[in-house]
Formats: structure tokens, C-alpha cells, sequence
């Protein structure tokens, strides 16, 4: 609890005298210890704790050394579970709260630790079992987005009518959830060199990838693939006997869900296939160069031709205020949805998958409308500003979307005003969220939230490797 805080909840007259009195400067520190103390840590990277070190010392501000310390490690603290099963690295990773591990999250939550895998061999280790255990899920279900560590285990969502297995958590199919896998193991390798993880049963898995990613293109009937759920959430269920709303069959892969696990209204998701087509990529250089398969990656590629191709003729439209901009989702039929969802892949985080660039013109003119009330998940209030989504409803903003406008921006003025929005907006918790109210950031969704947690850090590191001086 802050000192102003602990004035405020006692509402005593003078209460700054009794504190001189009592020494509460001591007694409530401004900003207290909230990181799980270091004997409960799940891991320990030295290269993580070396960084927080230097970034405390060498930041002034001290409540972003603060959020640092708490926020970056927070995947390695509370949510890893690292061992060797059969003499491979297995690295299981939860969300947070919920205690299953989703491809897109476990993905995303160890990425900003790449960086330092070459200086901690352990850390690496643990990265290595994160791509062994990925490529085990997906040689179970490729339609499957969240898993159990224990095989045996039963979902609370074992009801839902599609093909579950025991040891899935949730089988809603997201293009995503084949994407991240690829991206972790692309960079592992490029910052390595290490071909280790690249086994027999990971290309089992980009085999599975590629097979799942052309049932969806649809060009053959629906595929194997349906979803329904007991609900009355409209945006947990898929209609149309769980195949959704049609599509032309245009060369673009169908999503059911988005990264937000909510429905897709036009199965084609723009931001989605932009993924599909980098990681495509990513897979055929690396079955071509590790895995020698030549027919493989060849098949690979031709895929990617097609998203690739069917991108430039569906994905761009022309808005009467921004020009040529992104659609959210398209049909191929001419229908579109224009917004954007604060979960990644979005067309905010375009550039950060690497799928275009930070200048592009259609990117920009994308840009100015998500950002703006044009979007109809971009919400503004007293206590901030961002993008949300349907998932956690009106009025909440995600800071993973501030996150992601700032590791996007060429704006040094837009990357510090992310930077203070966020500093502010953690709900005196020192720990970011899945979502707050635009008005009042102590009004939030999902107190452990690490992917979060995780991303806030490597927007921090990045800015004070690059531009210390916007962290003053």
C-alpha cells in the first residue's frame, strides 16, 4: 500500500504529522515489495536478474524500476514449470490465472527472454523445452489453442461440441496458435544456431501446420473442423452447424476464433493470415536448411504464394477518411469488418510480427483509424487511452494494445506517452492486466496476467536500449 493511499483509507486529520510521528515512511514504502519472493520463484535466469539490475540503476524514474523489476520476470516467477522428460527439455508455461498453456501465450511470454539466451545456458534450456512441448501439442491437436500438462487431464470444457481430447484445455481454432510455435523456433535458431529442438517430431508438427492451414483454406468443402458451446456468449460459439459465417474460397486460411479466443464474424482474419504468411516462410528456410526437405518447404512456400497473393487483392479497401487501409476480417466475397482487437496478431502489431514494415503507407494510414474512435474498440477516457475488444466489453482498454503502439511507434513523443500511460494505469498493483476501465485503472480484468507482465518489459528494455532518455 502507498503512503497516500494509506492516507486516503484512514481519513485522519493530520495524518502526514502522525506519519513523521510513527515513521510510516518506513512502515508503507512507496513502492512495496509485490515481486513472489525469491525462494518461490519457479526460475531464475541470471541474465534477466542482470538486466533488472542495470536497469534500476540506471533508470531514475524510480517507478518504472519498480514496474520493471516486477513485471519482466514475471513469466520465469510464476508461471514455468522447466524438466527433462526422456532426456529432452520440457517446459511447460501458464497464462497466469488459468492454469493451461496456450501455443500463442507460451510463445509470446518467453520472447522477450531470446534476447539473453546466448549468455544463460538455462535460459535457453528453458526456451528449448517451451518449442519441444509446443511441437507435442500440435502433433496431438493442430486445431487445439490450450493444453494441460497432464495428457490425462479433463477440460471444463469437455461439453463443447467438437473433437476434444483429453489434455486440451479449449479446441478453439486459431490461425495463431500455428504461428507463434514457428516464430519461437525461427528465432531460437537464428540467435543460436542450435538445431537440437528441430527433431523428427517437430516436423511432425510444421507437417500438421501445413496440412491444417490448407483444410481451412476451404477450396474442398468445409474441413474437418467444427465448434459450438452451451452459452449465451455469442462470441464463444460459432454458428452455422460450427463452421461460421461463408466463405469464397480466395486462397486466405479461415480462422473460427481470434487471439482474443472470441469469434470471428468473417472468417477470414486479416491480421492472422499476415502471420500465416511470415511463418510459412520462417518454416520453409528452416526445413530446408535443418531438416534437408526440400518438397517440404517447397510446399511451404507455395502456400505462403497464395496468402501472400490473396492478401493484396482482399485485404486492402478503400476508407473515405484514411485512404487504403486494412480491413480486420474479410469473406472474399466483398464484405468487411473494419476494426482492431488489442490481442496480437492485430493490424497494430503488423510490424512487430515482421509481416510489413513501420512505414508502410496503407500500415500508417491503418494506423490513424485504429487509433482513433473510427475504431469501435478504441476507447478514451480519464485514465487513458487503447485499443480493447469485445472479450472483456466495453470501455476496457488492454494495455497490451498501449504496449503495442509503443513497441510499434516512430514517435518518440507517442513511445513516452505509452510509457507514462502505462506507469499509471497498473492499478497501484505494480503488475499490468489483461484490461482496466478507461476512467478508473483500478477497475481491471485477470490480476496475473503474465504475457502482460512480460511484453511491458520488453517495451521498457527496448526504449532504454535504444532511447534511454524517453524513460527520464
Amino acid at each position: 500500500m502507498k503512503r497516500k493511499e494509506f492516507i486516503r483509507n484512514t481519513g485522519l486529520a493530520g495524518a502526514a504529522v502522525l506519519m513523521n510521528k510513527l515513521s510510516f515512511a518506513k512502515d508503507f514504502p512507496p513502492f512495496p515489495v509485490v515481486r513472489v519472493s525469491a525462494d518461490k520463484r519457479n526460475f531464475k535466469s541470471n541474465a534477466v536478474e542482470l538486466a533488472i539490475a542495470q536497469f534500476k540503476s540506471n533508470v531514475k524514474n524510480e517507478e518504472l524500476g519498480w514496474l520493471f523489476e516486477n513485471c519482466f520476470p514475471n513469466t520465469l516467477d510464476t508461471t514455468v514449470e522447466f524438466e527433462t522428460i526422456n532426456g529432452k527439455p520440457d517446459t511447460y508455461v501458464i497464462t497466469g490465472d488459468i492454469d493451461a498453456m496456450w501455443l500463442r501465450d507460451s510463445t509470446a511470454q518467453v520472447w522477450p527472454y531470446l534476447q539473453f539466451i546466448k549468455n544463460d545456458k538455462p535460459l535457453q534450456q528453458l526456451v528449448h523445452g517451451v518449442i519441444n512441448r509446443q511441437a507435442d501439442c500440435i502433433v496431438l491437436d493442430p486445431y487445439a489453442n490450450a493444453f494441460y500438462k497432464d495428457v490425462n487431464k479433463v477440460s471444463e470444457w469437455k461439453s463443447d461440441l467438437t473433437k476434444m481430447q483429453p489434455g486440451i484445455h479449449e479446441r478453439k481454432w486459431e490461425i495463431d496458435s500455428l504461428c507463434y510455435p514457428i516464430r519461437l523456433a525461427y528465432r531460437y535458431w537464428k540467435i543460436t544456431g542450435d538445431t537440437t529442438p528441430f527433431d523428427a517430431n517437430w516436423k511432425k508438427a510444421i507437417e500438421a501446420t501445413l496440412k491444417t492451414f490448407r483444410e481451412q483454406q476451404r477450396k474442398n468443402g468445409h474441413g474437418p473442423y467444427t465448434f459450438q458451446r452451451r452459452t449465451a456468449w455469442a462470441t464463444d460459439g460459432v454458428p452455422l452447424g460450427g463452421y461460421g459465417y461463408p466463405v469464397k474460397p480466395v486462397g486466405l486460411i479461415c480462422s473460427m476464433f481470434r487471439p482474443s479466443d472470441d469469434a470471428t464474424i468473417f472468417p477470414f482474419l486479416i491480421p492472422s493470415n499476415f502471420f500465416a504468411l511470415v511463418s510459412l516462410n520462417q518454416a520453409a528456410e528452416m526445413v530446408r536448411n535443418i531438416s534437408k526437405d526440400e518438397k517440404l518447404a517447397v510446399q511451404l512456400q507455395a502456400l505462403a504464394g497464395e496468402v501472400d497473393k490473396a492478401l493484396q487483392q482482399h485485404a486492402i479497401i478503400n476508407h473515405p477518411a484514411y485512404g487504403k487501409i486494412y480491413a480486420y476480417e474479410v469473406n472474399g466475397f466483398g464484405s468487411y469488418n473494419l476494426m482492431d482487437d488489442a490481442n496480437v496478431p492485430s493490424l497494430l502489431s503488423l510490424p512487430y510480427l515482421n509481416a510489413v514494415g513501420k512505414t508502410d503507407p496503407v500500415y500508417l494510414n491503418t494506423r490513424k483509424m485504429l487509433l482513433s474512435t473510427n475504431n469501435p474498440f478504441f476507447f478514451k477516457g480519464k485514465a487513458g487511452e487503447g485499443i480493447g475488444g469485445p472479450h472483456a466489453g466495453l470501455d476496457m482498454i488492454w494495455p497490451l494494445s498501449i504496449i503495442m503502439r509503443g513497441l510499434t511507434s516512430n514517435s518518440d513523443q507517442e513511445i513516452r506517452s505509452c510509457i507514462d500511460m502505462l506507469r499509471k494505469t497498473h492499478g497501484n498493483t505494480g503488475f499490468m492486466h489483461e484490461s482496466f476501465h478507461k476512467d478508473d485503472a483500478t477497475k481491471f480484468t485477470r490480476k496475473w496476467f503474465a504475457w502482460a507482465n512480460t511484453i511491458f518489459g520488453e517495451l521498457l528494455w527496448k526504449v532504454y536500449k535504444e532511447k534511454p532518455a524517453l524513460l527520464a
